[in-house]
């Protein structure tokens, strides 16, 4: 919207002849990131005023560690604002006729709607619980597989003919080591890696920076990721040349990207330990769904894996914790998702949450190290 504007004036007015540099997508990846930093950083003081004066408070679940229970009533749902600062710059900053974005922005916004009335309902019933489980999952597998229909669909154009349901791994030249789905197949898998995703970080929203740090990191990979995959550079096709799979426009997603470190950043002053406010489902769900969509866009689903290993990390320990103790009655950790265990091991919140921060960032790395090694 704001990009629009500005860029048709550098050929009307002649001083401001400059604006033709928003024409590049890195100016507007800096603009939206720093757009969304400095509107969290003014933005939540008054914000956190506004849950306390409302009662907004954090239900803390009884069977969890004791050392949360002076948690009750940290004011929650702040990643509603996070939203807010993640929706607002990627509109101003991107070209909202790119059906990437508009996806995007789209997924973000259900997924955000049913993290809203989960922890609206929550607050009201003074418990943990709050929408349905079947409920919930029905919903997000609404959001995300109406998006990744229409990603797919010839319809929409937006994923070239000859790599629609192609999958290729890490590390591989995606145009030599592939194998291809049946459409329904991979259709299917795509939704499960955005609403798989969703629910990850959903879970691993735990202790105060936990979840938003590996956001970032995740959201950084993925900018990097998505402009290689989209951008020409005076007709030079990264993509080609680092061989992985060219996709016109979606390097406009990097801008998305951009905005959702800027805001995660942002959060993080105020949510570090001790947290002044909690992200809440209202952030994490719809966080997790969108790094999910950017693995599904740009032909990164399994790279995805290693990018977020701590999201895949407190999943794969919940489903392991439920299933032994179904199966045998025996526990495999002290309590799950994992960070808990090493909170009942000993280990102080802070410690648990950095050197997971520091996991996330080497996962980062091996991340983007799948561009070169191939």
């Amino acid at each position: 919207m704001l990009y629009q504007l500005l860029f048709a004036l550098h050929d009307d007015v002649s001083w401001l002849s400059w604006l033709n540099v928003l024409r590049y997508t890195s100016t507007r990846i800096l603009a939206a990131t720093l757009t969304a930093l400095v509107l969290s950083l003014i933005l939540y003081p008054w914000f956190i005023r506004t849950l306390q004066k409302i009662q907004l408070g954090q239900v803390v679940r009884d069977d969890g560690p004791k050392s949360h229970f002076s948690k009750r009533g940290t004011p929650t749902m702040g990643g509603s604002l996070i939203l807010f600062c993640l929706i607002i710059p990627t509109v101003l900053w991107s070209d909202m006729s790119n059906g990437f974005v508009l996806l995007a922005t789209a997924v973000t916004a259900g997924c955000g709607v049913i993290g809203f009335v989960d922890d609206a309902l929550k607050i009201r019933k003074k418990h943990s619980g709050g929408l349905p489980g079947k409920m919930k999952l029905l919903l997000q597998f609404l959001i995300a597989g109406a998006a990744v229909w229409y990603l797919f669909s010839p319809l929409s154009g937006l994923m070239p003919e000859a790599i629609r349901f192609r999958l290729a791994m890490p590390f591989t030249d995606f145009y030599e080591h592939f194998f291809v789905l049946p459409e329904w197949m991979y259709l299917v898998f795509a939704t499960l890696v955005v609403v798989g995703f969703s629910n990850a970080v959903n879970l691993t929203d735990g202790l105060d920076g936990l979840a938003i740090g590996p956001v970032c990191m995740s959201a950084a990979t993925f900018l990097v990721l998505t402009y290689a995959a989209g951008t020409l550079i005076a007709g030079f096709d990264i993509a080609r040349y680092l061989n992985i799979p060219h996709i016109p426009g979606v390097g406009e997603l990097a801008i998305y990207c951009g905005a959702m470190c800027g805001a995660g950043i942002g959060f993080l002053w105020y949510n570090t330990f001790p947290a002044s406010v909690f992200m809440g489902d209202v952030g994490s769900l719809p966080l997790g769904a969108g790094i999910g969509f950017l693995a599904v866009a740009s032909k990164n689903e399994f790279t995805l894996v290693v990018v977020g290993g701590i999201f895949v990390l407190e999943a794969v320990s919940v489903i392991v914790q439920v299933v032994s103790f179904k199966l045998t009655g025996k526990r495999v950790f002290k309590m799950a998702p994992i960070h808990h265990h090493f909170e009942l091991k000993g280990w102080s919140e802070p410690k648990v949450v950095v050197r997971f921060w520091i996991i996330s960032f080497m996962l980062a790395l091996i991340g983007l190290a799948t561009l070169k090694l191939r």
